[in-house]
Order: structure tokens, then sequence, then C-alpha cells
């Protein structure tokens, strides 16, 4: 099952609508985060590496978000939310993912189904 983030589902709307208006806000809206990244002295794969040591697991997702990279690691059929610096490479968070909240939405709407709603 493949995850998409809120950018990603916002580019493949802007790419389905067309258009220059769209296409302005396509890059006004990633403009921002893709300096962000040019700046960080992290790069994306030590970060993963990083996160999947201290969790000692193995990335499945990984974003970044306002200077900071956000890394789920598998670990011991576990999955951890962790934080890394994009300019320090240090950890700041970690903490056990309890709930899959795309899978909760699909939950909710299955027993709307079932029980008739």
């Amino acid at each position: 099952m493949y995850r998409f983030s809120k950018k990603t589902l916002v580019a493949a709307a802007i790419v389905a609508m067309g258009g220059a208006g769209t296409a302005a806000y396509a890059a006004r809206y990633f403009e921002n985060d893709v300096l962000a990244i040019a700046n960080t002295k992290i790069p994306l794969v030590q970060a993963i590496a990083t996160a999947e040591q201290h969790a000692n697991g193995k990335a499945i997702r990984a974003e970044f978000d306002q200077g900071l990279y956000d890394v789920e690691v598998v670990s011991g059929g576990n999955v951890f939310d962790v934080r890394v610096d994009a300019d320090k490479g240090t950890v700041i968070s970690s903490a056990k993912d309890t709930g899959d909240r795309e899978d909760d939405e699909h939950d909710d709407d299955d027993r709307g189904r079932r029980h008739g709603s």
C-alpha cells in the first residue's frame, strides 16, 4: 500500500486541472520547501539512516516538513514516528505510532456500511 503526502496529492490535482494559473500556484506551493531542503545541512538519506538506527528498524516513509524530517520506521512489528532535525541530524522525538490514520478513516467508512449507515 502506498501513502501519499498532502503535497503529492495537491501536485496531482494541479496536473489534472492544467492551466497557467494552476502551474503558477504549484510553483509557489513547492518553492518554500525546495528552498528549505536545498539549505539543509543533512540530506534525507542521512536522516533516514539516523531514524533507522534510532528505532532499530527499516524506514517505510519519510518526508520533509518545516526543518524536520519525519520518518516512519518499522521495528519488531511496531511503527515508530521519528523526527530528525534537518540541520543537526539529531533525533528530536520518537514515538510509537498507535494507529494508522488513513486506515482508521477507512475502518470508520466500512463500519458505517456494515451497520447500514
